[in-house]
């Protein structure tokens, strides 16, 4: 009985966390709605004992994402009024696809496969309590032995994107000075230091810098 309070409890808060991020008119409210909603499904992750998943969504999305989205958007100062100006223009179209993605959900809960049964006889997420492991502990052992070669895939994957990434934002100006590891490890007393004679009367004029690979 108590599961089943906190779980709508939980469902309700987050439906209506997601609907306030599409209707409300502040930017920082909608991200602060965002985060409402995650933590929400995080509450329903552990309704169904899977206490890793919502460590994920608490740590990676409302710690990060969703901050990042905070602060991308007070930093930025965008002007949302003229981004929404268009709104009730399009509303029309945004309908048509939202009724089309929403009969496509009914159908697939009215296939024959997602039936009670089908339901009942599906292998568990969790493992069950007898065999003393934790569902982070089967996640791991799942993820690092059957799908080890998909989940390294999935690393070079994001790693070669972010590559392409760093190299097309990546852009050398002229002018600038860089730091030169060889030149500096290679300078000596010669080159590091200059005595110069003064005349009586006269004034030290620095002199030219004759090593500036040293200071690129």
């Amino acid at each position: 009985m108590a599961s089943a309070l906190f779980f709508y409890f939980f469902a309700v808060l987050a439906v209506a966390s997601g609907a306030m991020v599409i209707l409300t008119k502040n930017p920082v409210h909608a991200v602060l709605f965002l985060i409402l909603a995650f933590f929400n499904a995080a509450g329903l992750f552990v309704l169904l004992n899977a206490e890793f998943l919502a460590m994920l969504l608490v740590v990676v999305y409302v710690g990060a994402v969703s901050v990042l989205f905070l602060f991308v958007v007070m930093m930025l100062d965008v002007d949302f009024a003229e981004l929404k100006a268009g709104f009730i223009k399009n509303a029309k179209v945004g309908a048509l696809i939202g009724g089309i993605v929403l009969a496509e959900i009914l159908a697939l809960v009215g296939y024959r496969g997602l039936t009670v049964a089908a339901a009942t006889n599906a292998a568990s997420p969790v493992p069950p309590a007898s065999s003393g492991i934790t569902n982070t502990q089967a996640l791991g052992e799942l993820l690092y032995t059957k799908y080890v070669y998909f989940f390294e895939g999935a690393g070079m994957i994001l790693l070669v994107a972010m590559i392409g990434a760093i190299v097309l934002t990546l852009k050398h100006r002229e002018g600038v000075k860089r730091q030169s590891i060889s030149a500096q490890v290679a300078r000596g007393p010669k080159t590091g230091m200059e005595v110069i004679k003064v005349p009586s009367g006269g004034s030290v004029i620095p002199p030219a810098v004759k090593h500036p690979e040293a200071a690129e």
